[in-house]
């Protein structure tokens, strides 16, 4: 701690912006530390109170929102630091970050060791990397830029940032999807069905990245799911799985951090994608993991090579690294279940659960087919026989009175909510719905709100080889404000999502 130690405290002040995990202090142009100390905007400072402190991104403001004396903190750094309003913080300029340098080798097309990785990982982890480096490191490793070895390495330092769970006892039990389908929600399914066999089943799961949701984002429609690591052990200890948001834990904390800057992105990396799985697996305890990658013309990965490639560097890395895992091919071509979008997704899953009549099929056949698997790998089951046995804990209720007693004792479980506006979007001609463009309709789903809005995104009415009449609705957009609705529409008017004519 240097120079701006000497200087008078500044009184901190939370000014209730939310810069989601990027920590951000605001000071008064004219500040004597700013004059001082050389600081302008973007400047990365460390701020200090009693024995905590964080580095943040110094954004500068004019009167009157700053008195000369006062540090505004956002939300993020709010929480980190840990202030009462009022408190005196001092500031100074931030430590060099050594690890940029492996981070401007990678740029260039060095390869990185574990040592420089580490390195890298640790400053992310610690909130040292504001987004513009992360962005950098992210890019530089997309494209196919790294290595085998170098994707090894990186999956082992993102579990050795954080902490790392064991349950005492083999096999642990794990079920993932590398996404890139709306609505393909099987993972509640897939944990109610292992955790109702008597296996046990640690869930953590991610919030939407680039898609219209994510499990976390699902789920906590219908239950909480920030807990923390003993709330999480307690869950699983009583009903012997859970439904756990990763970023609520500190399993993987650079992952979190890569992940928020990836999602405006929308930067897909195999790297990354396969660190990022495999790192959230092995930290939560898990020892045998089925993963299933949709392959389609729309979804994330698009043809078999794709596939094959995927494949063999989850089964590689994952072999590296003491995990077994199982990759399983699915079927890509069109949306999974009708919902798209996190409570429309859940009303989905608890469909499939309660065995309703009207539950979307296509996402049933997917869990049961996923959870067989599992439990085959798992040696639960014999080879052959673990779907009919998923299919019997599903059918008999066992799997509904598992999720319920899993929600219950995460702290409750409550219906989804509806969206206050829909807007059916009619099919213009008569004819075969001779292709569904899934990326678009999770950008569609998006644009109407979804998943910041729960109960925003859209309800499809139609499948593949459906024939339809002009008139008929295609799909419902569902929206809770109305300029989003609007913005979703206009998006629709220019970007044709469903092709409807005669077979060609």
């Amino acid at each position: 701690m240097t120079g701006a130690l000497h200087n008078a405290g500044l009184a901190v002040r939370r000014m209730g912006i939310e810069t989601q995990q990027e920590y951000v202090v605001y000071m008064h142009r004219d500040c004597h530390v700013c004059r001082s100390e050389g600081f302008t905007a973007q400047t990365r400072v460390s701020l200090y109170l009693n024995e905590r402190s964080i580095i943040a991104t110094l954004n500068v403001v004019d009167p009157p929102l700053l008195e000369l004396d006062e540090a505004g903190l956002s939300n993020s750094a709010w929480r980190a630091l840990g202030p009462v309003q009022g408190d005196l913080i001092t500031v100074a300029h931030a430590p060099t970050l050594d690890s940029m340098s492996q981070v401007r080798a990678k740029i260039y097309g060095h390869r990185l060791d574990a040592p420089a990785l580490g390195s890298i990982i640790s400053d992310v982890a610690a909130g040292h990397y504001p987004g513009t480096h992360i962005a950098a490191f992210l890019s530089a490793c997309a494209g196919g830029r790294m290595d085998l070895q170098e994707t090894i390495d990186l999956t082992r330092v993102m579990v050795s940032a954080g902490e790392r769970l064991d349950w005492g006892h083999s096999p642990i039990a794990d079920k993932h999807c590398v996404g890139g389908l709306p609505g393909n929600r099987t993972t509640p399914i897939v944990v109610s069905i292992i955790a109702a066999a008597g296996l046990t089943i640690p869930k953590t799961s991610s919030r939407a990245i680039t898609s219209p949701a994510g499990t976390a984002d699902v789920m906590e429609t219908m239950t909480p799911v920030a807990l923390g690591i003993e709330q999480m052990r307690h869950v699983v200890q009583r009903e012997g799985g859970c439904f756990v948001w990763g970023g609520s834990l500190s399993l993987s904390p650079a992952d979190d951090m890569l992940i928020r800057v990836a999602r405006p992105l929308d930067l897909d990396s195999d790297a990354q994608l396969v660190a990022s799985v495999l790192s959230k697996k092995i930290a939560a305890g898990a020892t045998h993991s089925v993963i299933d990658v949709p392959v389609g013309p729309t979804a994330k990965v698009r043809s078999d090579a794709d596939y094959r490639r995927l494949k063999e560097l989850l089964e590689q890395v994952a072999k590296a690294c003491g995990l077994n895992v199982q990759v399983v091919r699915s079927l890509g071509t069109q949306p999974v279940g009708r919902g798209i979008g996190p409570s429309l997704e859940a009303r989905d899953v608890l469909a499939v659960l309660q065995g309703a009549a009207h539950a979307p099929r296509d996402l049933g056949a997917r869990a049961v087919v996923l959870a067989g698997r599992l439990l085959e790998f798992c040696g639960y089951s014999k080879p052959g026989s673990g779907e009919a046995i998923a299919h019997r804990l599903l059918a008999s209720g066992a799997a509904w009175a598992k999720f319920q007693a899993i929600c219950e004792a995460q702290g409750g479980l409550r219906e989804p909510t509806l969206s206050r506006l829909r807007e059916p979007v009619l099919a213009q001609r008569d004819g075969l719905v001779r292709a569904i463009d899934s990326r678009r309709l999770a950008r569609l789903a998006k644009l109407a709100g979804a998943p910041k809005a729960p109960a925003a995104g859209l309800e499809l009415h139609v499948r593949l080889g459906d024939r339809v009449e002009k008139g008929m609705p295609l799909f419902s957009l569902h929206a809770e404000a109305p300029g989003e609705l609007a913005y979703a529409l206009k998006y629709l008017a220019s970007h044709p999502l469903i092709d409807v004519g005669e077979p060609q």
